[in-house]
């Protein structure tokens, strides 16, 4: 059997695990307008058994006029504890189709000091493809506690992807998809130019996963190195608001790549000011 991530776990795993103490499940799911569909209401219609929604759009820094940007621990730590949620629970993160918006949520866990979080591999469209049990009962929950441990070492602002186009010293890889990366297509976001940044690597997030599923590791490692990343040397992940960028991460650490970073402004804020150099074009 190829060698699957250490941060991924698979459904017949879950299933038996429902109701155990301990245990967090997280509906992460979130989507593009169009993509046409609502999260919080396909969670209120179907959800895993003991399964929390998480708004990525309410989980973020009230203060900036980014999308999706990181919140400070204090205030995740207020959120995820209402959810009900502690450090130390076995955290398992879905979203609709897999590998898309849960890796984001996998990656704020982690580094707000969550250290048994993971993935359900496949999402839960194919749960329910599968007949698993789902509910539409609300999940009780009683709040509960979170101590953040930050790690913002995992974390990376426009200045630091400023330095790494002027030195080299980490690599660029884009999430997004290949004709938004070479500027064919539009931005989603009014006032955002299309292209990506100078010496960017484009790592479409769905080209680390098949159906849903993460690739096997090796699987992972060919496709980074394919397209142009040195998985010995630092990367910084990016997307359109931070999200799918997580992919990439998810991705990088499951063949054992430690040091890279999230741009957590990521395309809308460099492609949305008039102060960034863009690149169209596939390269």
């Amino acid at each position: 059997m190829p060698e699957k991530s250490p941060f991924v776990v698979d459904a017949d795993w879950l299933q038996g695990q429902l109701g155990r103490p301990g245990l967090s499940i997280v509906d992460a799911s979130w989507y593009l307008p169009a993509q046409n569909r609502d999260p919080k209401a396909e969670y209120d219609a179907a959800h895993i058994h003991g399964a929390i929604f998480f708004d990525q759009d309410l989980v973020v820094d009230p203060d900036s006029d980014l999308p999706h940007t990181l919140p400070k621990p204090s205030l995740f730590a207020q959120y995820v504890g209402s959810m009900g949620i502690s450090a130390d629970d076995t955290i398992v993160v879905y979203d609709g189709p897999g590998m898309f918006t849960a890796p984001r949520v996998w990656w704020m866990f982690r580094i707000m000091g969550a250290p048994e979080v993971f993935v359900l591999d496949g999402g839960f469209d194919n749960w329910k493809a599968a007949g698993r049990p789902v509910t539409s009962e609300p999940t009780k929950t009683a709040p509960n506690i979170f101590f953040t441990d930050f790690d913002a070492s995992r974390v990376a602002g426009i200045d630091d992807v400023r330095k790494a186009i002027a030195t080299g010293g980490s690599q660029i890889a884009d999430a997004r998809p290949p004709r938004r990366f070479s500027g064919e297509d539009p931005e989603p976001r009014k006032g955002v130019r299309g292209g990506h940044m100078p010496g960017a690597k484009s790592v479409p997030a769905l080209s680390l996963s098949k159906n849903g599923y993460l690739l096997p590791v090796e699987a992972l490692r060919r496709t980074l190195e394919h397209a142009g990343l040195d998985l010995d040397k630092p990367v910084i992940t990016s997307c359109g608001s931070g999200i799918t960028a997580a992919v990439i991460t998810l991705a990088l650490q499951s063949v054992g790549h430690g040091d890279n970073r999230l741009y957590d402004g990521s395309w809308t804020e460099w492609g949305g000011r008039g102060d960034t150099e863009v690149v169209t074009g596939k390269d």
